[in-house]
């Protein structure tokens, strides 16, 4: 008797001892679970004949629930039943006019509107990928994405004719069919879709048009920005488009949600995470917007009973910018997610909007594994799973930013990275995590695989990323090897230098990058900043400021003042244009300071005073 009264009092304090010694064990477990459930999941929709895709989900969805709101756009809304239909009328129209079979791809260049959706969802239909062009490039950029792809047709929005007319002549020389959304088309060589999607009928399509289609199939294009040249086609697979899409689920998404959309479709955040996650197991409602508005955000909530809204990079600090209003938690969001939140904004964003959980993850277009901080810890990207991290192994490895390369031991083998310290983050290349890389460029691929990592013949995805894992096990992002630089022998992370600039009240925005500077070794420190409505410079205090938080090698040399920091249609921060004009004042038109330790403050940068430092009359 005493025995069994010992076992029964073990068993019912293990749970307070585990949730004393091992507080995140619960949340761990589970999520680990949810991660083997998304994988049995995905591989039983993969052994069904024919393949069950993302399509056939959605096709599930209509037949359960046609009438419910699908999508609301501009103030109209269209249900299930009605994506449906006007896809298959597009699906009908394209099959007609295009000549199109399973195995081609359509490139899109439009923004964010309905006719995206119908598209997307027709091509899905007629058993063709997606190539999802950034309607931003022009020229010489919109021709290599198009091209690279390998695209058979191209459909463009009414207002990007001019884009598609510059580059019209190489399209018809690769004897491409290029079409516009609209009900006529004066310029020979492109024709007018609208009129034809209108005649064509809106039954559904026989499945055959798709039965060749496997998980392995390409099922989207997916480009990356192009900040540091021209963009790249990240192919993803049906596999990889069914992995991206349960992700909402593992946020906490669930049927009764409408989430609020207005990141841009051709990115693999609003695509992937957010508008085709969103008709899987919880079939949500989306409010999609053509573009972010930081002054209308709110408003939009409000009036569309918003509950989860989704972010990236620079979204949220936008919106703690917004002037204050007694409105700010008037709202129904119970649920952020995205990628790309500071540490700062994040507590800022909570103490204005509220209680809202952020489910902040990690992760690339075409990378193999990411993470999710799944128990809100502030400023984390995820944590670091013994389990997880046996299923899926990755490492992060010492890395020389002066030489761009990882650092291998006398073996020749890279060099793991204690927990506290820095490192790069690599994920081993495996068949339930493949690397597929990018369309038509062996080489671009092959630059992130990383070889004979701890043994010989190995191979890894080089994320590119410096991230840490700190000794609770979260993990954190550090910097972009890109964007981290050298100077006086020390790494400089330039996530770190703008974090300490915006805690200046005069500073509202910061981009910190590294300028060359003759016969230097490595690069100097130099920072792009915006300043805040009707605020100053304070140089004695932007000065005073650095000089106690950054250590002398970190410490920007030069300001830069700008109107306005330029960013990709994701909000990534331009830094290599910046980097190359350098600090000459004769090159670079904005005010330009720099610090002067002598005086203590900075300085406005004169030309005589550039010469001075080019000379070595001025020591840096």
């Amino acid at each position: 008797m005493y025995i069994l009264f010992t076992l029964l009092a073990s068993v019912a304090i293990l749970p307070l001892l585990l949730c004393s010694f091992c507080p995140y064990f619960v949340p761990d477990v589970l999520y680990v679970v949810k991660c083997i459930g998304r994988g049995i999941r995905i591989r039983s929709y993969a052994k069904k004949k024919p393949f069950y895709s993302t399509l056939e989900k959605f096709l599930e969805v209509v037949q359960k629930q046609p009438d419910k709101p699908f999508l609301v756009f501009e103030n109209k809304t269209h249900s299930y039943l009605d994506a449906d239909k006007q896809s298959n009328k597009v699906a009908s129209a394209l099959q007609k006019h295009a000549g199109l079979k399973q195995g081609d791809t359509v490139a899109m260049f439009l923004g964010n509107e309905p006719d995206f959706i119908w598209i997307w969802l027709a091509l899905a239909k007629l058993g063709c990928a997606a190539a999802l062009l950034n309607y931003n490039i022009r020229s010489k950029s919109l021709l290599h994405c198009f091209s690279c792809c390998g695209a058979h047709a191209l459909i463009a929005a009414p207002e990007l004719k001019g884009a598609v007319e510059d580059v019209l002549a190489s399209l018809q020389e690769q004897n491409v069919s290029v079409f516009i959304l609209s009900e006529e088309s004066t310029t020979p060589g492109i024709e007018s879709l609208n009129d034809k999607i209108h005649q064509a009928s809106d039954q559904p399509l026989p499945q055959s048009l798709r039965s060749s289609i496997t998980i392995k199939s390409a099922a989207v294009y997916i480009y990356t920005s192009g900040t540091t040249g021209l963009p790249k086609a990240a192919v993803i697979t049906q596999e990889r488009v069914w992995a991206s899409s349960l992700f909402q689920g593992i946020c906490g998404v669930n049927s009764e949600d409408v989430l609020y959309l207005n990141l841009p479709l051709y990115h693999s955040a609003g695509f992937l995470m957010g508008l085709d996650g969103s008709h899987r197991k919880r079939c949500i409602t989306v409010v999609l917007r053509r573009k972010f508005s930081a002054s209308k955000f709110w408003d939009d909530c409000r009036k569309h009973n918003v509950t989860v809204i989704q972010y990236i990079r620079e979204v949220l600090r936008y919106l703690c910018n917004v002037p204050k209003k007694d409105s700010d938690r008037d709202h129904k969001v119970r649920l952020a997610f995205g990628n790309g939140a500071r540490a700062d904004t994040w507590k800022e964003f909570l103490k204005r909007f509220g209680d809202i959980q952020i489910s902040e993850c990690y992760g690339a277009t075409e990378g193999n594994l990411g993470f999710v901080n799944y128990v809100g810890k502030v400023g984390a990207i995820g944590r670091e799973i013994f389990l997880h991290k046996k299923l899926f192994p990755y490492v992060l490895i010492q890395y020389d930013t002066e030489r761009e390369e990882p650092v291998r031991d006398s073996r020749g083998f890279c060099v793991p990275v204690p927990k506290g310290e820095t490192g790069l983050f690599v994920k081993k290349i495996t068949k339930v995590a493949p690397f597929i890389g990018y369309a038509r460029n062996p080489q671009q691929t092959d630059k992130k695989q990383l070889r004979d990592v701890f043994e010989k013949g190995d191979l890894y995805f080089n994320s590119g990323d410096l991230l840490m894992v700190d000794h609770d096990n979260f993990v954190y992002f550090q910097d972009r090897i890109g964007d981290t630089f050298r100077w006086k022998g020390e790494n400089v992370a330039t996530t770190e230098v703008s974090d300490t600039l915006l805690m200046v009240d005069c500073i509202e925005e910061a981009n910190v990058y590294g300028v060359a500077v003759p016969d230097h070794d490595g690069r100097i420190g130099m920072a792009a900043v915006k300043l805040g409505e009707a605020k100053q410079l304070e140089c004695d205090k932007i000065y005073s400021h650095v000089v106690t938080y950054l250590p002398s090698y970190a410490r920007p040399r030069f300001l830069r003042i700008q109107s306005s920091l330029e960013v990709t249609g994701t909000f990534k921060q331009m830094k290599v244009k910046l980097g190359e004009e350098g600090f000459n004042p004769a090159v670079v038109q904005d005010p330009l300071y720099f610090l002067n330790e002598n005086e203590k403050t900075y300085v406005p940068m004169t030309q005589e005073m550039y010469n001075a430092i080019i000379s070595k009359h001025v020591k840096l």
